[in-house]
């Protein structure tokens, strides 16, 4: 890579970062660009160079994001072979994401629920990849045995998903932080585990 794009590279991360922290904390239709770009420490024309608008930014922030989150909990699975160990370790990393990365965590949550693009027209691929793990740990449960076999994985998926999300949203939202990310991720595995765990297999 050249300097010159080396330096349009972190430039691009700058204001996507900038933008993180500006939407979590003013609520993304609140936000202008005027206010990414003094966060970013860039002219306001800057940010159009790298993104058409707002929305385009918002969307761009849960593209990269959400394809780090799925890296990031491949290289966390990499080496655990039990794929009821993996369903424990999925639920570990997302919640620890939610704890390391806040901000982060309340634009994807929260202010994406806000955009309209987001709820009507956009695919998001994505969160699909990411949610794939998964599906793709209780087939192979399945497989081995391990899982029951009436267990819908395209249904489980998104099932566990939504505990997820939902108790991730509570802790993003509360003031007081009453949901603890490391119980909640062993609350939320064991429930999954028991239900979806054949009985000699089942965690006791």
């Amino acid at each position: 890579m050249s300097e010159k794009a080396s330096r349009k590279g972190d430039k691009r991360e700058a204001i996507v970062e900038a933008a993180i922290e500006v939407f979590a904390q003013k609520g993304f239709h609140a936000a202008r660009i005027s206010d990414v770009a003094r966060a970013a420490g860039v002219a306001d024309g800057t940010i159009y160079l790298y993104f058409d608008n707002k929305e385009h930014l918002l969307l761009s922030i849960f593209e990269e994001k959400m394809e780090f989150l799925r890296v990031g909990l491949l290289a966390a699975l990499d080496g655990v072979d039990c794929p009821l160990e993996r369903v424990r370790v999925f639920a570990r990393f997302h919640f620890d994401s939610v704890r390391r990365h806040r901000a982060v965590s309340e634009v994807l949550q929260v202010e994406l629920r806000l955009s309209h693009k987001f709820l009507k027209d956009y695919r998001p691929e994505k969160l699909w990849d990411y949610l794939r793990v998964f599906e793709q740990i209780v087939r192979e449960g399945q497989s081995r045995g391990v899982m029951r076999a009436d267990v819908d994985p395209f249904l489980a998926k998104w099932a566990f998903f939504g505990a997820l999300d939902e108790l991730g949203q509570q802790y993003v939202l509360s003031r007081r932080e009453r949901i603890s990310p490391d119980a909640a991720a062993e609350q939320v595995a064991d429930i999954f585990l028991r239900g979806m765990a054949t009985p000699a297999a089942s965690p006791r």
